[in-house]
C-alpha cells in the first residue's frame, strides 16, 4: 500500500528569460516581457510529494518535520528573495523558467529522500501556471 505525503512551501524571486548567445531581438521573440533586462519577480508556491510504502513501526511515509526542514534548508534559504539569476548558481547557465526550476528543486532534494521513495515536485510560478516534475 503506497501513500504520498506532500508539504507546501513558498519563496519569493526574481529572474529574466533569456538566452545569453542569442540577439535581444531574438529573446524578445521568445521571451517577451519575461526577458525585461531590470527581471521581474513571482510568489511561487511549492509542493513537495513522496510516495512509499507505510512504515510498519512509525506509521510513516517520511517524516513531514524532516521534510520541511529539508525545503527549508535546500531550497528556501537558497531561493527566497534571491535573483535566479545572478544569486543562484544553479542558474548560472541554466535558463531560470519554471521547467528548470523545478528540476534544479528536484534534485537537490532528491539525495536527502530515501531511494525506495518517489519524489515529485509541483511549481507553481503563478495560480494558473505551474510544472510538475518526478524525475527521469
Amino acid at each position: 500500500m503506497k501513500v504520498t505525503v506532500s508539504r507546501k512551501a513558498h519563496f519569493n524571486s526574481a529572474h529574466r528569460l533569456y538566452r545569453k548567445d542569442w540577439s535581444m531581438e531574438k529573446n524578445d521573440a521568445v521571451f517577451g516581457k519575461c526577458n525585461n533586462p531590470n527581471f521581474h519577480g513571482h510568489n511561487y508556491e511549492l509542493i513537495v510529494s513522496v510516495t512509499g510504502e507505510i512504515d510498519q513501526e512509525t506509521g510513516f511515509v517520511v517524516d513531514v518535520k524532516i521534510l520541511s526542514d529539508l525545503i527549508k534548508e535546500h531550497i528556501e534559504k537558497a531561493f527566497d528573495h534571491k535573483n535566479l539569476n545572478v544569486d543562484v548558481s544553479d542558474f548560472e547557465n541554466l535558463n531560470p523558467t519554471a521547467e528548470n526550476i523545478a528540476v534544479v528543486i528536484w534534485n537537490k532534494l532528491r539525495p536527502h529522500i530515501d531511494s525506495k521513495n518517489d519524489l515529485e515536485v509541483v511549481l507553481y510560478e503563478t495560480p494558473r501556471n505551474f510544472v510538475t516534475y518526478k524525475g527521469n
